[in-house]
């Protein structure tokens, strides 16, 4: 079990920076991939971006690679989303989730841990 609690959400004009965070506690932080998917309202939550166990392999959605990145320190059990050049379309609910299953997923059902969910606001 992990439990796993999102920061780092705000408001913040387009072409502006911010970093989420994700502070996990429980078992062996380390044994676990990460990712992070969002949700706008009315629409599906949606993947936005992976971590595997050593935080070596990353990947991104199409809509936020060159902008956004994923890292993670195993030391503070935490995981990061550094947002860049954010537009708009960027605006939604952050989540940050777990897995002991695999790397790499995307869909949201692969994912048995999840934050609580931290608002992004990207003004125009």
């Amino acid at each position: 079990q992990v439990q796993l609690v999102e920061s780092g959400g705000g408001l913040v004009q387009a072409g502006g920076s911010l970093r989420l965070s994700c502070a996990a506690s429980g078992r062996t932080f380390s044994d676990y991939a990460m990712g992070w998917f969002r949700q706008a309202p009315g629409m599906e939550r949606e993947f936005v971006a992976t971590i595997s166990w050593s935080g070596r392999s990353s990947d991104y959605a199409d809509s936020v690679k060159g902008r956004f990145t994923i890292s993670r320190d195993n030391a503070k059990n935490t995981v990061y989303l550094r947002m860049n050049s954010v537009k708009p379309e960027d605006t939604a609910v952050y989540y940050c989730a777990s897995t002991t299953t695999s790397w790499g997923l995307k869909s949201p059902d692969e994912y048995p841990y999840w934050g609580q969910g931290t608002q992004v606001t990207v003004s125009s």
